[in-house]
């Protein structure tokens, strides 16, 4: 899927950038666009289907998207760079997403957020191997979801950048932090509340 995935994006590259991609964006034709949107729809689908199949109970299933994301974004940007060389380093700008609108970020972003998903997937597997039900707190829940608006906001609020092909303003590296360190503090509470309200069932 990750080289399926690059392969699209070196074509889409050569077509509407033949001497490199760079920022400023080159505005995309309609047609281009709702392909695309359609192209990332149709790939998350496919990674909820394969996490579907892959656990029983929900929150093995997505502990399996999300290692399963992981690998997916991190292998998507190894294959760039063995088949065209890019990013040249992590700080490279990047289209990361089209819904709802362009996110765009260092390389270094989705890296970072990629190897995340991919440790909380282990983790909550790692609970259920050792008996426990995962049971993430109502903190957690919070955490997660302010962690994931700050971040988000770093990837869609330079929309000169992403919507009228203007140079990216600096970065947010502030916001990744912040968003990522709420995330981790997601993953401890959610740890100690599932420790301490399930006890772990013995095998049979």
């Amino acid at each position: 899927m990750a080289f399926v995935e690059s392969a699209v994006v070196i074509y889409l590259r050569d077509l509407h950038y033949p001497e490199g991609f760079a920022f400023p964006l080159e505005m995309m034709t309609r047609r281009h666009i709702g392909v695309e949107i359609g192209r990332e729809a149709a790939t998350i689908f496919m990674l909820i289907a394969v996490s579907a199949l892959s656990g029983k109970r929900f929150w093995e299933k997505f502990s399996y998207f999300l290692i399963c994301f992981g690998f997916w974004d991190l292998f998507y940007y190894l294959w760039l760079k063995v088949a065209v060389g890019w990013p040249s380093s992590l700080v490279d700008w990047d289209i990361l997403f089209l819904i709802p609108l362009p996110w765009i970020a260092p390389v270094i972003a989705p890296v970072t957020i990629a190897t995340m998903m991919i440790l909380a997937g282990l983790f909550i597997i790692l609970l259920y191997k050792r008996g426990y039900d995962f049971r993430p707190s109502s903190l957690t829940w919070v955490l997660t979801i302010v962690g994931t608006l700050i971040i988000l906001y770093s990837f869609m609020r330079d929309t000169g950048a992403s919507l009228y092909q203007q140079m990216p303003l600096p970065y947010r590296y502030d916001a990744l932090l912040a968003g990522e360190i709420l995330y981790l503090l997601a993953i401890f509470f959610a740890w100690r509340n599932t420790v301490s309200k399930s006890r772990p069932k013995k095998e049979i």
